[in-house]
């Protein structure tokens, strides 16, 4: 028997990267349109995956990948945010 528990798998949005999950950091859109950094996983909405890595969210903000993925247009002020809890985690 196998006993070790399957890692969830995610797609970082701006790398293409299969990662596991806790290596990603998910940005979520809710049915209201506001978007947000959802370190619990849990949130209801739109998610998206993005490495918590600073070369994938500056990609992720110079490709747009994030308004792409989430059909909304995000705020410089949620790049900033990831940027800072990606510097505080390191």
């Amino acid at each position: 028997m196998n006993n070790q528990k399957k890692v969830p798998m995610r797609k970082c949005v701006a790398t293409g990267e299969m990662k596991p999950k806790k290596e990603l950091v998910r940005i979520v859109r809710s049915k209201e349109g506001e978007v947000s950094i959802d370190l619990t996983g849990k949130k209801s909405g739109r998610g998206a995956y993005l490495s918590r890595d600073k070369e994938a969210v500056l990609l992720a903000k110079k490709k747009n990948t994030l308004s792409n993925h989430l059909q909304v247009s995000i705020n410089d002020s949620l790049y900033e945010e990831l940027l800072e809890l990606i510097e505080k985690e390191n």
